[in-house]
């Protein structure tokens, strides 16, 4: 009996240690990031700095409670998503959760990088705090609702009506609308031809009421052609209710416009001064630009001011940029009943004097400017600001002893698994990124390090692997591609390695320290196929620790 128990303790424990390596399949010890802008922006006494949110935080949606201020962003389908942050100056933000934290809420599995969330919008009514948004190609227009922006946010509860872009409205009588972006009453005139509709919304059922009402068909000047009147959101200010909307793709020609009606459904008239926001009609080899601009939503401050958020890029060459769409911020004036946020011809700037708002410590990780943190694994839990691929099955990662410790999962590229990548967004086009490593390929093709992630058919590995029997240290990229390509190798006798990656605009490059030794591996590899406009979609670049092993013959 005592052999017996000693073979079954063995037995346990072999299955035990099989199950901890298994699942310590790769630690990674140290995750390091220093970005800094490469426009020359320094703000003075009593400025900001644009954007307010740097990197992929795009179509920004915000609402005002007393004297905070909460903006979340699209995430599409990365996990965790719909990130809210939380600010009482309008300029600096902290990131205090996401409002999909659990994977029962929302499954993105089988779907593409940019499908998923789009265009959430928050809002706050009698103690509730509502957002509204589209899953798209997974279960359409949905609400969610929290006591507490940080959360715990509701299930998603499916509203029925189509379209996209939902935003709710709160009018002074109490009662509540759903604006959104939807087809066109006729047959479409042209591609892209779209319109705008308003519904009344029940908040106690969290359902739809009475009849949809048409009241923007096309755009601006449909005769013009207008394409893709996207993004809306109502107001109200003295007598008029006001529908500010996106117009013009979300491309460079992209811009804000604005209507206004005495009545909630309309008509609605255009401002003779539209767009109130684009930087289409500037010089397109000016230094520095900002492109993109549109998709705005106003605040009012409680000293009565006006502001808008909205997002833009910052290209590194021509109307490339591999950090995604970004959040800004800019003041709403008002004339002659009508608000603009910059005229035309005029350049967003970098700086601009700030909101008249209680002055904010510089958060410990800033949204803005020049940014540099170190995340050492040592908590509980990861920060808010990591993020994967599609909603994970199950668990594939866990902290442990300082390290973050990764159990090798589904495939990159493969859209009916979970990858074992978790990363942070690429913030500056000019960054440098490093971890430590320690891994050990056990048949060819097994990797572990860092992958930078614009979409399924667009990213690049780099780190440990296995080639023809023999470790090596590797880089492969994929171009919006079926395969990778494998763009350099050097052998690699350990199992424990630093690696650094260098980006600048379209470039990177990757060296690595092992044995008290720093080598090169590539240098001035072209990346821009991890730009939006080459890779396509809506996303930016995400930039983290991954591990994948072959399956046995």
């Amino acid at each position: 009996m005592r052999l017996k128990n000693i073979q079954l303790y063995t037995a346990l424990a072999c299955a035990l240690i099989a199950t901890a390596a298994q699942a310590s399949d790769a630690r990674f010890e140290r995750f390091s990031y220093e970005g800094r802008t490469q426009e020359i922006a320094q703000p003075a006494a009593g400025e900001f700095r644009n954007p307010i949110l740097s990197g992929y935080y795009p179509d920004p949606s915000i609402t005002r409670v007393g004297e905070d201020y909460y903006l979340i962003n699209s995430s599409f389908t990365h996990y965790p998503g719909l990130p809210v942050f939380h600010s009482r100056d309008l300029v600096s933000w902290k990131q205090i959760g996401n409002a999909i934290d659990r994977p029962g809420q929302f499954n993105f599995q089988g779907l593409r990088s940019s499908r998923g969330i789009f265009a959430p919008d928050i809002s706050y009514s009698n103690g509730v705090f509502y957002i509204v948004t589209t899953c798209v190609d997974c279960g359409g227009n949905v609400v969610m609702t929290a006591s507490n922006p940080a959360g715990p946010w509701s299930d998603p509860k499916p509203v029925k009506f189509g379209g996209i872009d939902p935003s709710i409205f709160w009018d002074t009588d109490g009662k509540a609308y759903m604006v959104n972006n939807g087809d066109p009453i006729e047959k479409p005139r042209y591609d892209g031809h779209r319109a705008i509709w308003v519904q009344e919304f029940d908040p106690k059922t969290l359902s739809m009421v009475g009849e949809r009402t048409l009241i923007v068909n096309g755009g601006v000047d449909i005769s013009a052609k207008p394409i893709w009147i996207e993004g809306p959101h109502l107001l109200k200010r003295g007598e008029y209710y006001y529908l500010i909307a996106a117009e013009g793709g979300t491309g460079d020609q992209h811009s804000e416009v604005v209507f206004r009606s005495s009545s909630v459904r309309g008509p609605f008239t255009p401002y003779e001064h539209n767009p109130i926001l684009s930087q289409r009609s500037l010089d397109g080899k000016r230094a520095n630009p900002v492109t993109s601009a549109g998709h705005a939503k106003f605040v009012q401050t409680q000293n009565g001011d006006w502001w808008a958020t909205f997002l833009a890029t910052r290209p590194y060459d021509g109307d490339l940029y591999n950090i995604g769409r970004e959040t800004f911020l800019l003041p709403v004036t008002w004339k002659d009943g009508w608000p603009m946020v910059l005229e035309a011809g005029k350049r967003i700037p970098f700086t601009a004097p700030k909101p008249k708002l209680p002055e904010q410590p510089r958060p410990e990780l800033p949204m803005s400017g020049d940014i540099a943190y170190t995340d050492e694994f040592t908590g509980a839990a990861l920060s808010t600001q990591w993020i994967g691929v599609r909603t994970p099955a199950a668990p594939f990662y866990k902290l442990e002893q300082g390290a973050l410790a990764l159990t090798a999962g589904g495939q990159l590229g493969d859209l009916k698994s979970t990858p074992s990548f978790i990363g942070r967004r690429q913030q500056h086009h000019i960054a440098k990124v490093s971890t430590t490593l320690s891994f050990q390929p056990q048949r060819d093709g097994d990797r572990a390090g860092l992958v930078a992630y614009q979409s399924d058919e667009s990213y690049l590995f780099y780190g440990i692997s296995r080639i023809a029997g023999k470790n090596v240290l590797a880089l492969y990229t994929r171009a919006k591609a079926s395969e990778d390509v494998l763009v350099a190798s050097a052998p690699f006798e350990g199992d424990s390695v630093a690696l650094s990656v260098q980006a600048d605009g379209g470039k990177m490059a990757f060296s690595y320290t092992a044995g008290g030794k720093t080598e090169t591996l590539a240098d001035k590899v072209d990346t821009t196929f991890l730009s939006t406009r080459k890779a396509g979609g809506f996303v930016g670049t995400i930039i983290g620790p991954y591990t994948w092993r072959a399956k046995a013959n």
